[in-house]
């Protein structure tokens, strides 16, 4: 039968029967009502099979190998169905354990199905082709010319030479040239900011390369390159009066910083002069190696024109526990880009989002979800996690293991492996599953434990292109918090790994030793919420109902985002400042008395408050309570009330008051009768006495100290 769901038709084929299908358990876990149909040759003499499924809307195909040709298939026939691929071959039937890989198969096909999640704000570029090419003289040169020689002819070419290495400056002006020391390039594609210090005494800007200096200059200091070797100068100046009437040549150059903007860098420096783990869009810097220079001039000059990516982080401020008043909280999001597309302004930070790679690393380490990855969003990944891993159980599997990967390096290393399990090697067992996405540094606790409250039994992480040992720190600092908290509610095992194989033998290998770790008894059914916190909330619920051991707190590691705030009642002079810096309002103040209290919580463990508190009478302690005293506030500190010595309300604690008025009773502000007493009233008396007091001293009263 023709096999259907979530409205989507689904093509299996077991690629010349290489693959064991169990087509009436498939068609039974998918809800088909009946056997699942499975072709052996849907790419070769079953090819019309597949050209009569394109007048359904949504086809998945269960191959990627031939995706090229299905589409191709797809585009003669004039079909507008929407096609999706999955590797069902490599990722699940190429196993040692080929005879139970039909939960994975279904699985995977179950998540394929999944309507596409909705699309997200873009980015936009504009580039005209302006490319600067930078490094020393004989390269960027070289390059220089072929770029500019028509068969490119949407570059236009401009040349900053850094060294004098060889070469000669071309006989026709077809394209600028400057030379200097690099001082600074940023930006992004289509806007680039190149600043230099112009170092040599010949602007290559204003000479007209009539070769007068080099006939005058007695020491050959002067080359077709039209720079002076400051080794061989003895400083005769001929050169300088040959080029008077033009005044290229200037030894005691002023203003020697130059500046441009540019579409597009090439920079062929020995070291990139942007030395970033991810380089901005527009930029290359190939080193040395020939062929990579080639590689990225090619890619390069395809970037002309208009582009869009994604805009991958949504950010909000309003919760954000960057700084307050001056004072430095959490910078999580600023220390774990490899971009800098992050940078502190003030209380806040702003996220350049032509900058930003999509990494997603800032809204795994920030604990209050103010910085939230879009790409995937949250809700989309817990829909799709959720329907792999009950499909999964529907048919029969147990302790499974969730292999994340990004989708290129990563999705390369495992699909090598179950190719080489036909000779000699395993594959994958048949509990591990492969879900890809966009960059691993976005898997964060809100995943990790989300996943486990799911079922799965294991979440492993393959760094492929997470190359930034910030973002690996960033994971495994994730990876330790969500393991304690498992630990400390009794499941046993290892959860969390994030792998490090570059190669399909060492991964295999490591996959296969990894024992399965205790999984929860009852799958979650809660939906992952846009909010970090609010999943996080369902998750770690979840788990401690269903835990083999009941606790009432758990001890977590540094870089957890929950934990209490204590506070030393003889140092504290309730000022409040905590409360208000703290940005997720777990610190609050009573309306009724002096009270600081506290909502475990809302707790970031953000160090704001610590921070802000002028006594120094804050610390943190990382810990999860699992009581229901965690939602309710606690009192951290109180004091004696001060009451207002004219209408007698309650308005401070009389600790502060009486501390202030210690350190102000010698102020010349406050000399005048009466101006101490105001202290002592509460803001409504406080402006009553000032307008009925008939001796309010003006401005013209002090004199003008000079």
């Amino acid at each position: 039968m023709q096999g259907k769901t979530g409205g989507k038709t689904i093509k299996l084929c077991s690629c010349n029967k290489t693959m064991s299908v169990d087509a009436a358990a498939l068609g039974k876990a998918l809800e088909f009502g009946g056997p699942l149909k499975v072709h052996d040759a849907l790419c070769r003499r079953q090819a019309g099979v597949f050209a009569e499924s394109l007048n359904d809307p949504d086809v998945v195909v269960a191959c990627t190998q031939e995706a090229q040709l299905f589409s191709e298939i797809a585009d003669e026939q004039g079909s507008d169905a929407g096609l999706r691929f999955v590797n069902v071959r490599e990722a699940a039937g190429w196993s040692a354990e080929k005879d139970r890989v039909t939960p994975k198969i279904a699985a995977l096909l179950a998540a394929a199905s999944l309507p596409e999640p909705e699309p997200v704000a873009s980015v936009d570029y504009e580039s005209a082709g302006e490319i600067l090419i930078i490094g020393p003289s004989a390269v960027a040169l070289d390059w220089a010319r072929r770029l500019s020689d028509g068969s490119v002819a949407q570059l236009n070419v401009s040349v900053l030479m850094t060294r004098s290495e060889g070469g000669e400056l071309p006989v026709d002006r077809n394209f600028p040239v400057w030379s200097g020391v690099p001082v600074r390039v940023s930006g992004f594609l289509g806007a680039f900011d190149v600043e230099w210090k112009q170092d040599n005494p010949i602007d290559l800007d204003i000479c007209t390369r009539c070769n007068a200096c080099i006939d005058r200059c007695p020491e050959g200091a002067i080359d077709f390159l039209y720079q002076i070797d400051p080794d061989r100068c003895n400083s005769h100046r001929r050169c300088v009066d040959a080029c008077a009437h033009i005044g290229a040549i200037d030894f005691e150059r002023g203003e020697r910083t130059r500046r441009e903007h540019f579409d597009l860098v090439f920079d062929l420096s020995a070291q990139p002069l942007i030395r970033l783990p991810d380089l901005p869009q527009g930029y290359a810097a190939p080193g040395n190696d020939p062929l990579e220079q080639a590689l990225a001039a090619a890619r390069l000059s395809q970037l002309v024109g208009e582009f869009e990516k994604p805009r991958f982080t949504a950010y909000r401020d309003n919760i954000c526990a960057h700084a307050h008043s001056g004072r430095s909280g959490c910078t999580r999001c600023i220390d774990v880009c490899s971009t800098g597309a992050i940078t502190s302004i003030g209380e806040h930070v702003s996220v350049n989002a032509h900058v930003c790679a999509g990494c997603g690393g800032c809204a795994t380490v920030c604990p209050s979800g103010a910085m939230r990855y879009e790409y995937a969003r949250m809700p989309d990944v817990g829909t799709r996690l959720k329907a792999m891993l009950s499909t999964y159980q529907k048919a029969g599997g147990e302790n499974v293991c969730l292999l994340l990967h990004d989708l290129e390096d990563g999705a390369g290393l495992i699909a090598n492996v179950g190719r080489h399990a036909v000779r000699g090697g395993r594959g994958l067992p048949s509990r591990t599953i492969p879900l890809g996405v966009f960059h691993v540094a976005s898997v964060g606790i809100d995943t990790l434990l989300g996943a486990i409250a799911y079922g799965a039994s294991q979440v492993l992480v393959l760094s492929g292109n997470c190359r930034s040992e910030a973002y690996q720190d960033a994971i495994e600092t994730q990876m330790k918090v969500a393991q304690a908290i498992l630990s400390g509610l009794g499941f046993g095992g290892a959860h969390f790994r994030l792998l490090r194989n570059e190669d399909a033998t060492s991964l295999e290998q490591t996959l296969w030793e990894i024992a399965p770790a205790m999984t929860v008894a009852e799958p979650a059914s809660f939906n992952f919420s846009p909010e970090k916190r609010t999943t996080l909330d369902f998750a770690i619920n979840h788990l401690a109902q269903h835990a083999p051991q009941s606790k009432d707190q758990i001890a977590l590691p540094g870089g957890a985002p929950f934990g209490k705030v204590s506070v030393d009642r003889d140092k504290c002079t309730m000022c409040m400042a905590c409360v208000g810096s703290c940005p997720a309002a777990a610190l609050q103040d009573s309306p009724q008395l002096p009270q600081l209290r506290f909502i475990e919580r809302n707790c970031i463990q953000c160090g704001l408050c610590a921070n802000t508190c002028p006594e120094e009478a804050i610390s943190l302690q990382p810990r999860l309570l699992l009581t229901a005293d965690a939602r309710l506030p606690v009192v951290l500190n109180e004091a004696e009330p001060f009451e207002c010595i004219h209408c007698g309300k309650p308005f401070g604690s009389r600790r502060m008051v009486d501390n202030m008025l210690a350190r102000l009773e010698q102020h010349s502000m406050f000399s005048a009768e009466g101006a101490l007493k105001r202290l002592r009233m509460c803001a409504e008396c406080r402006v009553v006495d000032m307008v009925e007091s008939t001796e309010e001293p003006s401005i013209f009263d002090y004199t003008k100290h000079k």
